[in-house]
């Protein structure tokens, strides 16, 4: 592709070089650039890209994108952009021929549920024999295929890159888990989503990396409502207010107040085959629907859903089929087992999760609830102590044992739980390697008890001293099914 082509409805200002070149690609990474590539110098926490431009060169960059003054290379093109992240956006979107505007594109934010509704609706618009392609936590899927990524939602380049694949594939249907982070830094900031969805809001992602405070972090949130034209949200979530503050979109409202979608009622149900949601609903539909996945959450989860796919004029038949049927993998993934007992794979990693997953699963007055948990390596004792105290305050049982320790004494981890349980009086026992301790739980088992596996969800490893060892829960229950 020209340059000129690239640099399309961007502003710019022209340091030096050829403006008429031909780009094969763009980086943002040093280390992978090819002969060819122009170099995108993205300004870091850590790292400032700025600082590789000469490596970039070196390795045969023709051009480079930079948002600071830089030494003069002969035989290079230079562009100066006001804000390199945000135009890798532009520029990606350029490079990849604007594939979003060959997709209905549908945006979820929200601090709990993203991941829930995102499988939610692909199950639906799958029932509606619609081609889906999924972004967020577990990965980017597209026609079946996984592409893992580290973040919820990836760079702007990479979220470019796959959209021109779904386009390619026959995709009509774009679902993407749109985080906080990647609202704030610009990765999809070129991107109109057709309709938004809002789960809710509560503490997290505050620190030095991400957000400086609840503030910044509630009001990059609220951006995804300036840039959708119909936004979906929870009315009864405490920071409603916050994220149609400034909105510029059309507004719809679910929950026990919904002005569009009236949660009437939601009983819980448990029987030899099903665990989850039988709710009642009122406004735009009125009509019945069963909810494979448990709790309130997962009524109000399920009913943002709903009020999406009433819009898009999907039949209740349809999305009744579609919610009854769903699972996510290890998202409140349920297995039956025998004598009623339940194993359900989650992955409530912190203080809120931990609390909401166990109080959830004490309402269906079953048998006990027992909690197999441990923490990952490198968070603070704060982070270990509240899963031991919610743990404690709230299961009838609890099985400390190994999350991911990484590089940190598994000994040390443990105690630090084994503390929070111990101050609120919980019955628990410690089993360091997790396989064991999932088997005690299974053959100690009580009739109609439910076993929570928490904290590693989908993951498929165990990461100890720096080295990740295949694991993977799931295979380890159907061992026990079988």
């Amino acid at each position: 592709m020209k340059l000129i082509k690239l640099l399309d409805g961007i502003k710019y200002e022209f340091i030096q070089g050829n403006i008429d070149i031909e780009i094969d690609d763009i980086c943002y990474d040093s280390r992978n650039i090819k002969e060819g590539n122009a170099f995108v110098a993205l300004k870091g926490i850590d790292v400032d890209g700025h600082n590789y431009i000469k490596n970039a060169i070196e390795k045969g960059c023709k051009c480079i994108f930079v948002c600071k003054d830089v030494p003069v290379y002969e035989d290079v093109t230079i562009i100066k952009l006001k804000d390199t992240r945000r135009d890798l956006a532009n520029l990606s979107a350029n490079l990849f021929d604007n594939p979003s505007k060959d997709l209905i594109k549908i945006g979820i934010t929200g601090t709990k549920g993203k991941t829930t509704v995102s499988w939610m609706i692909k199950s639906i618009l799958e029932k509606a024999n619609y081609k889906v392609g999924v972004i967020g936590t577990m990965g980017t899927f597209i026609n079946g295929k996984l592409y893992e990524h580290k973040n919820t939602t990836p760079e702007s380049y990479q979220v470019q890159k796959y959209l021109r694949m779904m386009v390619d594939a026959g995709v009509k249907y774009l679902v993407m888990e749109v985080s906080s982070q990647a609202l704030k830094v610009g990765r999809v900031h070129n991107i109109e989503y057709d309709y938004a969805i809002f789960t809710n809001l509560s503490v997290d992602h505050i620190g030095a990396r991400e957000h400086k405070d609840f503030d910044d972090y509630a009001n990059s949130k609220a951006m995804l409502f300036r840039q959708s034209r119909i936004g979906i949200l929870n009315i009864d979530d405490n920071n409603y207010d916050r994220m149609v503050r400034d909105s510029t979109c059309k507004i719809y409202t679910y929950g026990k107040n919904g002005k569009d979608l009236k949660l009437e009622n939601a009983d819980y149900c448990n029987n030899d085959d099903f665990l989850g949601i039988e709710m009642d609903v009122s406004g735009l539909l009125t009509d019945k629907f069963l909810v494979s996945a448990p709790g309130l959450f997962s009524a109000y989860n399920a009913m943002g859903v709903i009020l999406l796919c009433n819009l898009l004029d999907i039949s209740n038949d349809i999305i009744k089929e579609g919610l009854k049927n769903f699972s996510v993998n290890g998202r409140c993934e349920i297995f039956n087992l025998y004598n009623g007992v339940k194993v359900v794979i989650d992955y409530a990693h912190n203080k809120i999760s931990m609390e909401s997953i166990i109080r959830t699963m004490k309402e269906y007055k079953t048998g006990r609830v027992v909690a197999i948990f441990g923490c990952g390596g490198g968070r603070s004792f704060e982070r270990r102590y509240e899963l031991g105290e919610m743990a404690g305050k709230y299961a009838d049982f609890s099985i400390v044992t190994m999350d991911n320790p990484r590089n940190d004494d598994i000994k040390i981890i443990n105690q630090d739980i084994e503390k929070g349980i111990k101050d609120v009086g919980g019955k628990y026992i410690i089993i360091e390697d997790r396989k064991d301790a999932i088997e005690y739980a299974i053959n100690n088992a009580e009739v109609n008890d439910i076993i929570l596996l928490l904290g590693k969800g989908h993951e498929k490893y165990q990461e100890i001293k720096g080295v990740r060892y295949s694991f993977d829960e799931k295979e380890i229950i159907e061992k026990f099914i079988q």
